[in-house]
């Protein structure tokens, strides 16, 4: 080791050494004390840890301070009593027992115990006791205790306790305890304690507590506890009440529907589920569920043999939407159009095509007999088609008939 360094070094120990002795002298009565503070651990550095003290530059391994108002840099962290305002960046973790205003950067985690009002980015997790306000972003969580305003940005999840608002994005989850007002998007789920005003965008579910305006667009189920406003996209949708559309695989609605809705199945507490048995001309044994509200119906089944009983086994899975007509001394007269997706299975080794579709119309007559059973009579019109080309395999009259239960 060359003298210069080793003098360098001596030097540098030795006005470390005589700061932190300085530091330790109480400074007068009501005046406070600031300055610069080069810190190698907790306890020895060039400034006083009190509650009288307040840092403008502070540069170290692992700092203890009162106040940063200025610049802070450590290669491990810092902690301050008091509050930050200005820049504090560690390799690790930045503590800080007040409020930030400014950029805080750390490699690991950033807590603030009060409010947060500016940049905050953290390898793993962000902590804000109070409200914050600005752009924070971490690698795992980002957990505020009471409000946020501004851009969360979570690899995992986002949390707020109280209201948010703003954009909040995360790999699994984003979470607001009470109110939400802008866009919430996230991997898997999106939750609203309370009120949201804006879009929920999910890869699996979005769940509004209580009334939303707004979107809800998910890959699995959107659920609104109070009255959507707005549209819900998904699998599942359900909602309390509805001024708008829904629409999905399942739509569902506790109380009232003001809209449109668009799905397989359509469904509200008034809705009748009802099993459909029954024979016919082009599947030959059918099984199938309605779903029948006071005019409007869905049907979804499937059934056997779309060709003949001497060919092999061959089958189909059909849904149909229709319009009945009120029942007139237990004969009810309905109408609707169907889709019917067609497998032939080993048949397409004798020339038939391994799938097909048809597309139907059918008058259906029905008999009430009781309370749980209903005969019925259908006749249509359909026509399969090549899937594969712009050509018809079938088509002809449609005869069926069968039995209605509960």
């Amino acid at each position: 080791m060359s003298i210069r360094f080793q003098t360098s070094i001596t030097t540098i120990l030795s006005l470390l050494l005589a700061g932190t002795l300085f530091a330790q002298a109480r400074p007068a009565a009501g005046r406070t004390q600031g300055g610069i503070n080069l810190s190698l651990w907790k306890g020895i550095s060039t400034q006083r840890a009190d509650t009288t003290s307040r840092t403008y530059l502070n540069i170290g391994v692992l700092s203890a301070m009162n106040r940063l108002d200025g610049l802070g840099m450590n290669l491990i962290g810092a902690v301050t009593r008091t509050g930050v305002n200005g820049v504090q960046l560690s390799g690790l973790a930045n503590v800080n027992g007040g409020s930030l205003r400014g950029l805080q950067v750390a490699g690991i985690t950033n807590i603030n115990g009060h409010d947060l009002a500016g940049l905050s980015l953290a390898g793993l997790i962000s902590i804000n006791g109070n409200k914050a306000q600005g752009v924070i972003a971490s690698g795992l969580a980002n957990i505020t205790g009471d409000e946020s305003r501004g851009v969360l940005l979570g690899g995992l999840l986002t949390v707020a306790g109280e209201d948010a608002a703003g954009f909040h994005f995360a790999g699994l989850a984003n979470l607001a305890g009470k109110d939400f007002c802008g866009i919430s998007t996230s991997g898997l789920l999106s939750i609203a304690g309370n009120d949201l005003r804006g879009m929920q965008l999910t890869g699996l579910g979005s769940i509004t507590g209580s009334d939303l305006t707004g979107v809800q667009l998910s890959g699995l189920g959107n659920v609104t506890g109070g009255t959507l406003t707005g549209m819900q996209i998904g699998a599942v949708n359900l909602a309390g009440r509805a001024k708008g559309v829904q629409i999905g695989l399942f739509n569902y609605y506790k109380e009232d529907f003001k809209g449109i809705q668009l799905g397989l199945v359509n469904a509200n507490p008034q809705t009748r589920t009802q099993l459909m048995l029954f024979g016919g001309n082009a599947t030959k044994l059918n099984i199938g569920a309605r779903f029948k509200n006071r005019l409007f119906y869905t049907i979804v089944g499937g059934g056997t043999h779309y060709l003949d009983f001497g060919d092999r086994f061959s089958a189909a899975l059909f849904y149909r939407a229709g319009l009945a007509l009120p029942e007139w001394k237990r004969w009810t007269l309905s109408g609707d159009l169907g889709y019917q997706h067609i497998e032939t299975f080993k048949n397409k080794d004798y020339g038939v095509p391994a799938r097909l579709y048809a597309l139907q119309a059918r008058i259906n007559l029905e008999y009430r007999m009781g309370k749980r059973i209903s005969l019925f009579a259908s006749g249509g019109y359909g026509g399969s088609r090549y899937y594969t080309r712009n050509a018809t395999f079938d088509k002809g009259v449609l005869a069926e008939g069968g039995i209605i239960l509960f």
